[in-house]
């Protein structure tokens, strides 16, 4: 009887894991299913609990499958949440450009972070709905780019609807973060937190103990 194909080894150089966080409306899932899958809706179903997408794509040569984890910015699901945080290898923070409660917020969310992430994840500040009216808009591109400043992160508006800045976010920490694997896999640490989910380190190892399987994560209750 023939032995089964060693094919799925070589699907990816990396596999990265990111999670969007930010208040309830802010449009992650609406970000995320316009990354994935090219689409937009305006009749979403909040989300409950987590959910996850994944694509793969190319960034300097190499093959990036990106494993992102869309979390419910709700107060009741954030302990629920808090547990995705530790196998997070990047993180974008959204709030709404037209809701300035969310965008106060994200320094608890930056708090979350630094309470329950590894230190050395990548972080992400995204400012969503930007293609909304000027009149409708709370708070300006330049606080948005002054608070990223202060964390000493990048900044992104973008707008799931129009598919504006939509691909770039992601592209961009996927490549910080791989250019990041890179330089621990030619000087590794001896205190590395995050496990570099390569291929050959047992991808399917990696994945189920960082994250849990969507049938586990993703029921009501």
């Amino acid at each position: 009887m023939a032995a089964p194909p060693l094919r799925a080894r070589a699907d990816y150089d990396y596999l990265v894991k990111l999670l969007l966080i930010g208040d309830s409306g802010v449009g992650k899932s609406c970000l995320l299913l316009r990354f994935t899958d090219d689409s937009f809706t305006t009749s979403f179903i909040t989300t409950i609990g987590i959910d996850f997408k994944i694509r793969t794509v190319e960034l300097d040569g190499k093959r990036i499958k990106l494993q992102i984890w869309d979390t419910a910015g709700q107060e009741r699901f954030r302990t629920i949440t808090t547990a995705y945080y530790r196998g997070a290898m990047g993180i974008l923070l959204v709030y709404d450009v037209t809701d300035e409660t969310s965008f106060n917020n994200i320094r608890n969310w930056m708090r979350n972070i630094e309470q329950h992430a590894s230190d050395n994840v990548n972080k992400i500040l995204v400012g969503n709905k930007a293609d909304m009216d000027e009149s409708k808009r709370a708070v300006p591109a330049s606080r948005g780019k002054a608070l990223a400043d202060e964390y000493g992160i990048k900044f992104f508006e973008t707008s799931a609807k129009t598919n504006v800045n939509v691909e770039q976010v992601f592209f961009s920490i996927a490549r910080d973060i791989r250019r990041r694997l890179a330089e621990s896999d030619s000087k590794p640490e001896p205190n590395q937190n995050i496990q570099i989910s390569k291929p050959e380190q047992g991808k399917g190892a990696t994945a189920s103990t960082a994250f849990p399987q969507k049938t586990a994560c993703c029921s009501t209750s």
